[in-house]
């Protein structure tokens, strides 16, 4: 059973009525390709909106054959995917829906949330599944009541709002009393500012998307064969990254031709080069956010995107 959209400023009941959502109040939300807008589009996050509409289905598992984003979900919920059936599950900063679509197929009952119109992308590889939906809200608006979710989901993305503390904090109101929260989070690392990386986004990420889009695809075009080149040679391909700002995965996926490699660093080039905020936390701070909340049983791990966490909200 979903959990029924409520108003995020007054907590009422919504109801249908004519391409919206309306509450006894008076309140409105418009429906737009059957998808509820609790936010507008235009906000910190239309870099991630414009890259997930750009790059729609590069990241999902079911395209490239890869299962990574599988094994991140199993590392972070300590199980198989399949023991999620019939779980309520809140799942935010859902993107295109690389970590969805196994969600969805999992058969939970699957309520994604993009601030972004990524939501657009997610809507069109997920389709109308009958344990899926999803709305554009902010993390800190959310549409749905307080301690209402099995599990509440957010992997790739608290580092880009603007205060990881209050976000974790608006993800736990969500969970009900024995459900489990799932993050992660860029972990701290003094080595981060000892590239050019850092730089390049100073300049970037105050643009409008279409035009850093323009700047990043320009960049990975001159660089990417480059490190093509050098994928097998340790000694030149660590020193071309000193210099080239790309994101890219020859290395690690030995497996993926050219052009799959070239796409998926067009994406995650943009990604780290454009997203307004990016916060760096250690591990024990992680750890202290989620005592200060009252959790139990929590579970911390360097792994993926940094520090992946878990923890269980007390009955």
């Amino acid at each position: 059973m979903f959990i029924e959209f409520v108003s995020p400023n007054t907590g009422e009941k919504l109801i249908s009525q004519n391409g919206h959502l309306v509450s006894p109040g008076g309140e409105s939300f418009e429906i737009v390709n059957e998808i509820p807008r609790f936010t507008p589009s235009d906000n910190y996050a239309s870099a991630f909106g414009l890259q997930w509409n750009t790059f729609t289905r590069t990241q999902l598992d079911s395209e490239t054959g890869l299962d990574h984003s599988l094994v991140r979900i199993e590392r972070c919920l300590g199980d198989k995917i399949e023991t999620l059936r019939n779980k309520t599950i809140l799942e935010l900063g859902c993107g295109a829906g690389r970590f969805t679509e196994h969600l969805v197929g999992s058969g939970a009952i699957v309520h994604a949330v993009d601030l972004s119109n990524a939501v657009e992308a997610n809507k069109k590889n997920i389709g109308n599944a009958s344990n899926y939906v999803v709305a554009q809200a902010s993390v800190y608006n959310l549409p749905f009541p307080d301690n209402s979710f099995d599990i509440v989901f957010c992997l790739g993305v608290i580092q880009h709002t603007p205060s990881p503390e209050k976000t974790i904090e608006a993800l736990w109101k969500k969970v009900k009393p024995g459900g489990i929260l799932m993050i992660d989070h860029y972990k701290w690392r003094l080595s981060y500012y000892f590239n050019l990386k850092p730089l390049w986004r100073h300049v970037l990420k105050s643009m409008k998307a279409s035009k850093s889009q323009k700047i990043v695809n320009s960049v990975v075009k001159f660089f990417f064969p480059l490190h093509w080149k050098t994928r097998n040679i340790k000694p030149l391909w660590w020193l071309l990254h000193r210099i080239s700002p790309l994101i890219e995965y020859t290395r690690e996926y030995p497996q993926l031709d050219y052009g799959t490699h070239y796409q998926l660093s067009r994406l995650d080039t943009y990604d780290s080069l454009t997203d307004y905020y990016k916060h760096l936390r250690s591990k024990s701070q992680i750890q202290n956010i989620l005592r200060k909340l009252g959790a139990e049983n929590i579970w911390l791990n360097e792994d993926g995107n940094g520090i992946e966490a878990r923890a269980i909200k007390n009955i």
